[in-house]
């Protein structure tokens, strides 16, 4: 990682983001790439479900805000 000028170094921030049910979401890549509808959200736990194979999984909350498009196709092509 870098130092800046002023001493100080790079860093990323991460918030924790305030997923709600019927979010349509989208990971690219990894072991859950695809997309996923937020179909249930507690204080530890989120469930999602795949709109294409309605396959439905429950995780520990992970999300964290990384970007936001509008207009977005959903599902995307698989």
């Amino acid at each position: 990682m870098a130092e800046s000028k002023k001493g100080g170094h790079r860093v990323l921030v991460f918030r924790p983001y305030p997923a709600q049910v019927g979010d349509k979401i989208f990971f690219q890549g990894g072991p859950w790439g695809g997309d996923w509808e937020i179909i249930e959200v507690g204080d530890r736990k989120i469930k999602l479900k795949c709109p294409v194979s309605h396959k439905e999984i429950e995780k520990d909350r992970f999300f964290y805000f990384m970007e936001e498009r509008e207009d977005e196709p959903w599902p995307h092509g698989h």
